[in-house]
């Protein structure tokens, strides 16, 4: 059965009756009613790698979102904020089964989360960085989900029609996620003195990682030539221009900082990453590891 949308699949009748939550909650293959077709033309490494990218980006911050459960200042917060992972890990579910598929390698989403070293992760450092406290958390997910709802309404167009459609159903999502961010940011900045100390205190220590988002690699610069990424650098304005009105109604002011070095040209996007990453990734990953057979 074909589908005029890849999403059509998840509220489709089946015979066995069992409900296609979003993302493949519920059934093996997260790809089921997706067309997995590589476009002509395109080097599946390449392909792979953005996969990747974009998939660690997403399993990496739900894993440190997560930790908020059980010590988040409200319930609907602490709901909220498990929310937004799984929306995450459901996002990078797709991309890595695609990833896993393309590469030729056989592995499954679970293989390349639960079993990659820490230096084979593409994800952004930004993502890794601890969770600290409530007004750094609000800092990071506004960063990252502005970036990346500029990012996922772009690649609605592209020429992967994986990457399309996880783009399609997920630009839904990650507005939810920024407009959550820009909301707690207002109320703390516009809040007590300390809660706009902490909001502050927040984009200091996060903004030094943005630059990393807008700068591209060569893998985005060659499948940005085949219409299948998006050129980073082009999401700047936009971004800047939503962090600027948030921060406008917040009664707060961006810090300046100085974006954090490279190792010679090397970041996140190349396997290197912060002190923080291995402790995430051992606890991440030490389920797995410890039962690598067990099933549930």
């Amino acid at each position: 059965m074909s589908f005029d949308n890849a999403y059509e699949a998840i509220a489709e009748a089946h015979p066995e009756g069992d409900a296609r939550w979003a993302f493949g909650t519920g059934f093996e293959d997260p790809l089921s009613g997706v067309d997995t077709t590589v476009p002509d033309g395109i080097d599946r490494a390449d392909l792979a790698s953005y996969c990747l990218m974009l998939g660690d980006d997403a399993l990496v911050l739900a894993q440190r979102l997560t930790e908020w459960v059980t010590r988040a200042h409200e319930l609907e917060d602490e709901v909220a904020l498990a929310n937004i992972a799984l929306d995450l890990l459901g996002q990078a579910r797709m991309l890595l089964a695609r990833a896993g598929t393309v590469d030729g390698s056989g592995r499954d989403e679970d293989a390349l989360a639960h079993f990659r070293p820490e230096d084979e992760f593409r994800n952004v450092r930004l993502v890794e960085l601890p969770r600290g406290d409530f007004g750094r958390t609000v800092a990071a997910l506004l960063v990252f989900s502005t970036w990346r709802l500029a990012l996922l309404n772009r690649l609605t167009g592209s020429a992967d029609p994986v990457l399309a459609a996880v783009a399609a159903k997920a630009v839904k999502e990650v507005a939810y996620h920024r407009d959550y961010a820009a909301r707690w940011a207002v109320r703390l900045g516009d809040g007590t003195e300390y809660s706009a100390e902490r909001l502050h205190a927040g984009f200091a220590d996060v903004l030094p990682f943005a630059e990393e988002l807008f700068t591209p690699h060569a893998v985005e610069h060659r499948l940005e030539r085949d219409g299948v990424a998006v050129d980073p650098a082009a999401l700047r304005r936009e971004f800047d221009e939503v962090l600027d009105q948030v921060c406008a109604r917040a009664a707060a002011t961006r810090p300046e900082v100085t974006p954090v070095g490279t190792l010679a040209g090397r970041a996140g996007r190349d396997g290197i990453h912060t002190e923080h990453f291995g402790y995430l990734l051992a606890e991440m990953q030490s389920l797995a590891r410890s039962d690598p057979e067990a099933t549930w």
